[in-house]
């Protein structure tokens, strides 16, 4: 299925292409070649001072359904009834201290933002979905994998092959199948001044 986004000029394919679906193929793995992909995206994104703050465990069902499965347990049951067929899960996660020196670093999730959206562009490119995820509990996700207390706990990511919306439930299907759609972009971006619509 695809959906690409509406745009009043023309953007780059892949970022146009990219959206967050819900309807995963079970019977697909993501090969371990498309994995390292990913997670050299993301490993590429640019960062403060070059610290590369983003921390993320990677779950393959393939692979160790055991650990997916407790990583699973930790999502809202709405996102449960989805991501069950999902292959691949990942924890989106920032050192909030700097490398080199130690100190507070402001921008650790920010930059870990960028290393997960290059994640979900690298997918589009490979032909998968990629689904970014709030609704997990974070203090149950930290204690199944002991994940240290400096590290920010910041989202999950669905990845796997797109399946047909009619495996979904009523509900969540209709979310699938409804029309994209962004704010106007004067409503957003600002020229010159606060409020200024640019377009």
């Amino acid at each position: 299925m695809k959906k690409p986004a509406i745009t009043s000029v023309a953007i780059d394919n892949t970022i146009a292409q990219r959206w967050s679906g819900r309807a995963y193929d079970a019977d697909k793995a993501v090969t371990q070649e498309q994995k390292i992909a990913l997670l050299e995206a993301a490993r590429w994104a640019p960062s403060c001072y070059g610290d590369q703050p983003w921390r993320f465990i990677v779950w393959d069902k393939n692979k160790d359904a055991a650990a997916w499965q407790k990583a699973f347990d930790t999502l809202v049951e709405f996102n449960q009834g989805w991501v069950k067929n999902s292959p691949l899960l990942f924890l989106i996660a920032a050192d909030t201290k700097f490398n080199h020196n130690g100190k507070p670093n402001r921008w650790a999730a920010y930059d870990t933002g960028a290393a997960a959206e290059n994640i979900c562009l690298q997918a589009t490119a490979l032909g998968l979905m990629a689904h970014q995820m709030a609704g997990f509990d974070a203090d149950k996700l930290r204690a199944a994998f002991a994940v240290p207390e400096q590290i920010e706990i910041i989202a999950m990511i669905a990845v796997g092959y797109a399946a047909d919306p009619a495996t979904l439930d009523d509900e969540t299907r209709e979310q699938e199948m409804a029309e994209r759609s962004r704010r106007a972009l004067g409503e957003l971006f600002f020229d010159s001044a606060w409020g200024n619509p640019v377009a």
